[in-house]
Order: structure tokens, then sequence, then C-alpha cells
């Protein structure tokens, strides 16, 4: 029987001490259109484990006398992320491989084979390596569309922002977020958690903005019973709350010079001790902070401490203020335009030319978080299914306009590119994404299609 066109090939690793019975497999594996090598030992096994790569690993539970089979998978297990394994077994050995199934195993099968039950069960695990990796690159490709973990945009430093936060998540060393006000800072805090190893545990944030020494104090560490006038019971503090997963302290810039000092030396130490108590407590925490404020001009001012600065910035992240990213503006207003009119449960409205180029002309001085309110006051007072310039927020009229407060076409510049230039490179971006689709570019862009055929032209774009 030849390959069927709709069957992806695997690569599969046969292991068998008989020979022939190994063959036997093989050939089934094979005649369904997958590629197949077979060995002998467990030691052949482990060495085509690490070398090579599979989709499918079918290997006898006992080969030699010894059950070779769990060390098989084992070995599968550490260099195979991806891959199943299906256990051979004799009628006897069945409550081992039971075993293998709580070890990982896709399932087993017992000697003497029935050979389409072999077949059935192999295309099964095939089917699901095959899924896994369908949806890995799904995610790849919404990740490149829409973002990462609601990060959205195209733009190149954006891009940047994502592939280094993809980089830290998985480790344990802190990172520093900096950026304007409204940029997302907490976004990514949340994102690079989700995608690290304590994405199960808790995410604790705490912005330090307007809160005394005292206060900070007592919501970080907490107090036992009697430690000050009202404290009616023990409580516990972020820290120990944020235990295996990650503390996220937001405006550390604002944080008093005697509670910096404080925090270093948890940070130090591991060791957080309630107020009112003389018992330390043992915590793992990755912290993550943020500020909006120049921390290197705040060390040099003896406002901020240097030992504290160099122990929170592990990496840092830096997220760029919307003017410097405009051809994002598109795909974001897009984003919250949908996500708004789904919750006032109505149709997505069109967003007009002249109000695109307004929302690009302006400088955003509240970045995503400025246009984000600016797409939701839009949606509320609409009446049709078109946002026109009429439906733009006072402050984007004024500052969008040439002479206005956003000072004109002038800072529509940005890194060399002009408003015209930066409406050309969305355009690119969204038929990219879209793989040259218009109907779907043009509804990322906000537009009409008819709109983006001119445009198209007017460009020269193809």
């Amino acid at each position: 029987m030849g390959k069927e066109s709709d069957i992806p090939t695997a690569q599969v690793l046969v292991v068998d001490d008989e020979v022939d019975h190994g063959e036997v497999m093989a050939e089934v594996l094979r005649r369904m259109g997958h590629v197949c090598t077979i060995v002998n030992s467990l030691t052949q096994a482990e060495d085509e484990l690490k070398h090579g790569q599979f989709d499918l690993i079918v290997t006898d539970l006992v080969m030699d006398g010894q059950e070779d089979g769990l060390k098989v998978l084992a070995a599968a297990k550490k260099t195979q992320t991806n891959a199943e394994t299906i256990m051979v077994t004799a009628h006897g050995d069945v409550p081992t491989c039971k075993t293998a199934l709580k070890q990982g195993a896709y399932d087993f099968i017992e000697k003497p084979l029935d050979l389409d039950v072999f077949r059935t069960l192999s295309q099964h695990a095939i089917d699901a390596v095959m899924l896994k990796g369908q949806n890995a690159q799904l995610r790849e490709r919404l990740d490149e569309q829409f973002g990462f973990e609601g990060i959205i945009g195209t733009s190149p430093a954006i891009r940047r922002v994502i592939a280094t936060m993809k980089q830290i998540a998985p480790s344990t060393i802190p990172v520093l977020i900096t950026g304007e006000s409204g940029t997302g800072k907490e976004l990514v805090a949340q994102a690079i958690h989700n995608n690290s190893r304590r994405a199960k545990e808790h995410f604790v944030p705490l912005n330090c903005a307007g809160l005394t020494e005292s206060i900070l104090e007592d919501e970080l560490f907490g107090h036992v019973r009697g430690a000050f006038t009202g404290a009616e019971k023990d409580r516990q503090g972020r820290f120990e709350y944020a235990d295996g997963g990650t503390l996220f302290l937001d405006e550390v810039g604002d944080m008093p010079l005697m509670m910096q000092a404080k925090l270093l030396r948890v940070l130090e130490s591991g060791e957080v001790v309630r107020l009112g108590s003389n018992e330390s407590r043992h915590v793992d925490v990755r912290l993550i902070s943020a500020t909006n404020r120049p921390l290197d001009e705040m060390v040099k001012a003896k406002s901020f401490r240097e030992d504290l600065f160099f122990r929170i910035k592990g990496v840092e992240v830096h997220l760029p203020p919307l003017r410097e990213r405009r051809e994002d503006i598109p795909q974001l207003t897009r984003h919250f335009a949908e996500r708004f009119a789904k919750q006032m449960n109505r149709s997505v409205p069109e967003i007009a030319e002249e109000t695109q180029a307004a929302l690009m002309r302006f400088d955003w001085p509240g970045n995503v978080r400025q246009l984000m309110n600016a797409m939701q006051n839009m949606i509320v007072v609409a009446e049709g299914d078109k946002l026109e310039p009429r439906h733009l927020p006072e402050e984007i009229t004024a500052g969008a306009s040439p002479g206005g407060a956003g000072g004109g076409a002038n800072d529509a510049i940005t890194a060399g590119l002009s408003l015209d230039q930066l409406e050309k490179q969305a355009i690119r971006n969204a038929l990219r994404i879209h793989q040259g689709n218009r109907e779907a570019a043009a509804k990322m862009l906000g537009i009409g299609e008819r709109t983006l055929y001119r445009k198209l032209k007017e460009y020269g774009l193809k």
C-alpha cells in the first residue's frame, strides 16, 4: 500500500532486540508513509535519541531480559520533547506497561501484534504529535499577527521587546521594565510571568507610588497580630503571597530610601520578617520591577540606591512610546475597536481614512492607555457603523492638526519616516501578515478595501 497523500510523514524509531519483530513493525509503518530507523539495543536507542529527531518511538519493554524499554522511555522524555512513545509487551508485563503510562508513555500494545491495531495506534500517536506541532506553529503565527500575550504590534521596536521577553521568561533573572506611563509595563510583566516556569503560581502586583514607608513595609512583609494599632490578626505580605511566583513592583522609583534598604536586604537574603515578629520566613520570589523615572540619574542624585538598582536590573526591557512606533497604531485601533464593540454588543465599525490619519498624527503622551481610552470613547459616541473624524476626542483633533497641540506634521516624523512613509509601512506590514490578502489587510488597518486598493496604486505597492 502506498503513502496516502493526506497523512503527514513521521520520523519513527523502532527499538526491539528481536530483529525480525522490529522489521515487521517498521514495515507496517513504512507502508503508511513514515520513515523508520531500527535499532536492537538500549545503547543504540540512546545514541539515536541523543543525535536524531523523532516523532514516535516504538520500543519493546523487555530486551535481553531487562526492562530496558522504561530506560528508552526516560531517554526519549529527555531528548524528544514532542515525541510519543508506544510500549510493546508480552501479556505478563502489562502491569509494568501501566507504570510506563504514568511515566509518560502514549500507550502500550501486547504481543503477538495485531497489525491493524498497531497501525491504528501508531497513527493516533503520530496525529497527536503533529497536532502539537501545528498548535505551536499557530501560536507563533498568532504572536506575529497579534503580538505576544496581548502586546500588539509588528513594528521593529515592539518585535525586539517581544523577542527579549521570550528569551528571559523561562529564567529567574530579575527584570526592570522602563518606559513612559501608559506603555503597558504591567502587561509585559504579566506576560513574562505567564511564560515562565512559575506561571502556575501567583503573579502579585504592587504599585509603590504614593505609599508611605510604613504602609509599603506592611504591604510587602506583612505583620503579626498586635504589631501596631489596628493589627487584629496576622497578615501575610506580598512577598509571602508571591512565594514560588512573581512579585511585580510598579513605580519602584517612588520607593522611599529607607524602604529601598529593607527591600535590598530581603532580595539578598531571601528572608522576610513580618512587622512585630522576630521570626524570618524564606521566600522564593522572582522580582520584576517597573518605572517611568530615570533610575540611573536618580542613583547619581542619591535618591535611589545604587546597589538596589543593580540588583533589580538583571535585564532591562524598555517599552517605546507609541509615537516611536506609529506603524502599530492601525493594528491597535482595530484591536480596541473590536474589543469595545464586542463589549457593547454592536458590530465592529469601520475606521474612516481621515480618522485613522488623525490617530497616526497624534503624539499620544498617554501612549497605548490613552489610545485605548480614546477608542472606547469613540465606540460609545459613534451612532453609525463608521468612526468619523467628528467622533474623535477633542484633544486628538486639536493635537493631530498642523499647528495644534501635537505640533503638526513635523511631529509625525519618527526615525526619519514621514507620515506617508509610516502609512506605507503599516500597509506593507498588514499585507505581509495576511499574506497579500487585501480584504483582511484592509480590515486590520480599519479602512475599506477600495481605499486600500487606491493607496496601493498611490504608493506603487504590489
